[in-house]
């Protein structure tokens, strides 16, 4: 800031000095960038609004309330979806006697995969308007894959579906189908 500097008419002809006074910072640019920092990420958080899923959960049961039956799902009207290791899922609509090898299909992830699979399997169900989605997360799964099958669930505006543990037996063909399919071949004996 500019000071004037009067002359001090004291009848010495010397040199005029000036007071000499304590140096200091002017922070008013820098209150102005402040306000516009913080005027600039409050409308930025605005725009940017969080996409969340809703997920229907059902209310927790009573104390004293009984234990309701277990759900019984008509196979032709579900299908269940088999999350595996390293991205890859498994899906089948069979029960205990039906379910081996070569009838646990395995599909991808993408739109070709299991969207399809599920549209499919949701054009051939008895009764659409039941058509239930079993998903059965193995202890090998990522949380990714996971939440891309929430998504589908989304897409493919299917509303019933539960997640559930993977049952005994269809661990075992799993881990046959898995442990085959993943397993090294056996190293040739040498013929020397």
């Amino acid at each position: 800031m500019a000071e004037v500097q009067v002359k001090d008419n004291s009848g010495k002809g010397g040199k005029v000095r000036s007071k000499k006074q304590a140096p200091h910072v002017d922070l008013t640019p820098m209150v102005d960038l402040a306000f516009l920092l913080i005027t600039f990420f409050m409308l930025v958080t605005t725009f940017n609004k969080p996409n969340v899923m809703d997920l229907g959960l059902p209310a927790k049961p009573k104390p004293d309330a009984p234990k309701p039956p277990p759900t019984e799902i008509d196979l032709s009207n579900s299908i269940s979806l088999i999350i595996g290791k390293d991205n890859r899922i498994f899906y089948h609509q069979l029960d205990q006697a039906g379910l081996n090898e070569q009838t646990l299909q395995e599909t991808s992830f993408d739109r070709e995969g299991i969207t399809k699979v599920i549209e499919q399997a949701k054009a051939r169900a008895k009764d659409q308007s039941k058509f239930t989605v079993i998903i059965k997360p193995t202890d090998d799964a990522v949380y990714k894959n996971f939440v891309d099958i929430l998504d589908e669930m989304a897409i493919t505006k299917n509303e019933i579906y539960g997640i559930t543990d993977v049952k005994s037996w269809e661990q075992a063909v799993y881990d046959k189908k898995v442990g085959a399919s993943s397993a090294p071949a056996a190293p040739a004996a040498d013929a020397n």
